[in-house]
């Protein structure tokens, strides 16, 4: 499974309540940016420099970090990504990963929302948080490039007929009752 969305549209949480209800594991890209950040890894150092100005760690970055984490036997029996694939290239990557391991995709959960309560949210988690890749201009440009470059994932996934979208804002509870009410099999008690 795939959750996709612009930032701050609460992928993160919701990838956990999914992946806590289908009992398989949340893979964020995102975490797995900071942890090689964090580390100092070779790709961490490169990811970090892209990660600050706001701008999408390259392919060559993302894939490598990707296929290394779907190598790992924990999702042998299923996951739910968040944060990637970005682009329709990183599609056709990822198509290539599941195939190497007899697996494919069936759902992509995409979480809508407005800009501007997006904005008003990162900001707010910004402060927070401390987290100094939300400043004002990179969210900005971070919404830019999502609606740029992410929506053909989404229109590429909508054609696969496996696309569900669900309103992103609200609260927490709110949001995963939509997703449930969304009516997927998989999602379903």
């Amino acid at each position: 499974m795939l959750i996709i969305g612009p930032p701050g549209s609460g992928k993160g949480t919701q990838a956990e309540r999914i992946s806590e209800r289908l009992g398989v594991v949340a893979i964020s890209t995102g975490d797995i940016f900071r942890s090689n950040v964090k580390s100092e890894t070779p790709l961490g150092v490169e990811a970090k420099k892209y990660m600050d100005a706001g701008d999408f760690v390259p392919d060559s970055v993302t894939n490598k970090m990707v296929r290394d984490r779907l190598g790992e036997s924990d999702v042998d029996d299923g996951f739910l990504l968040d944060g990637y694939p970005r682009t329709t290239a990183q599609i056709d990557y990822l198509d290539e990963i599941l195939a190497t391991r007899n697996q494919r995709l069936d759902v992509v959960l995409q979480l809508t929302a407005d800009d501007g309560e997006l904005m008003a949210r990162l900001l707010g988690r910004a402060k927070e948080t401390r987290r100094n890749d939300d400043t004002e201009a990179v969210i900005r440009h971070r919404l830019d490039l999502y609606h740029e470059q992410t929506e053909a994932v989404v229109a590429k996934y909508a054609e696969r007929g496996i696309l569900t979208r669900v309103e992103g804002i609200g609260t927490v509870d709110e949001v995963t009752e939509r997703v449930i009410l969304a009516g997927h099999s998989l999602l379903r008690p």
